[in-house]
């Protein structure tokens, strides 16, 4: 069997069991065979086979990274698709490599912000998660910081407690002020009282 006829819609499989299983498979075996195959594939005529060699391949990032590092340049080309699922999907995997592969992410990231702003709330997620990782950084962490701060300006309520928390870890007395100012600037946007409680929470202790 080839890496294709062991995906979902080869096996007429609705469910997520045969990705996350070919994902470990791939990984526990450091198979960089199976992983060009996926790639390659992502350009398949089918649909149905691009979106679950994407699906892999972020999976494989999640368990390990170094796997798919090397095809962030086909990931950041991805998010010019016009199939949804590939953007998101792309996205996701860039999310997986960024601690991997700082410096190439930081070379698209203006491609990579542009997708984010106008991105599924999917690609907005990874998007935000991967300037978050880059703010880890020394050498981009003001740069990256910046591009956060103004995501957290704009991105939806709903998902703003979700990444102030998720940022809480890169907030250090050179920034804090800033990431303060910004979150309590939208409390009075936030509708639903338990979001807006754990936004208020987590300025409180930063103060």
């Amino acid at each position: 069997m080839t890496i294709i006829d062991k995906l979902a819609t080869s096996l007429n499989r609705k469910d997520e069991g045969p990705i996350q299983e070919l994902a470990k498979y791939i990984a526990d075996r450091d198979d960089k065979g199976a992983v060009i195959e996926l790639v390659d594939n992502l350009h398949n005529n089918d649909k149905n086979i691009q979106s679950d060699c994407i699906k892999v391949l972020y999976e494989i990032g999640d368990l390990k990274p170094s796997l798919i590092a090397e095809y962030s340049k086909e990931f950041v080309t991805l998010l010019d698709h016009g199939n949804n699922r590939l953007v998101w999907g792309a996205m996701t995997a860039l999310d997986a490599i960024t601690l991997e592969s700082p410096e190439v992410i930081y070379l698209a990231l203006e491609k990579i912000v542009v997708i984010t702003d106008k991105g599924s709330v999917i690609t907005k997620d990874h998007g935000v998660n991967i300037l978050i990782k880059l703010c880890s950084f020394k050498q981009y962490a003001d740069h990256a910081f910046r591009l956060l701060i103004e995501q957290l300006k704009k991105c939806p309520t709903n998902q703003l407690p979700m990444y102030a928390e998720n940022a809480i870890s890169i907030v250090n007395d050179k920034n804090k002020a800033l990431f303060i100012k910004t979150l309590s600037s939208r409390l009075n946007e936030i509708e639903k009282d338990t979001k807006r409680k754990r936004v208020e929470k987590l300025i409180k202790k930063l103060s």
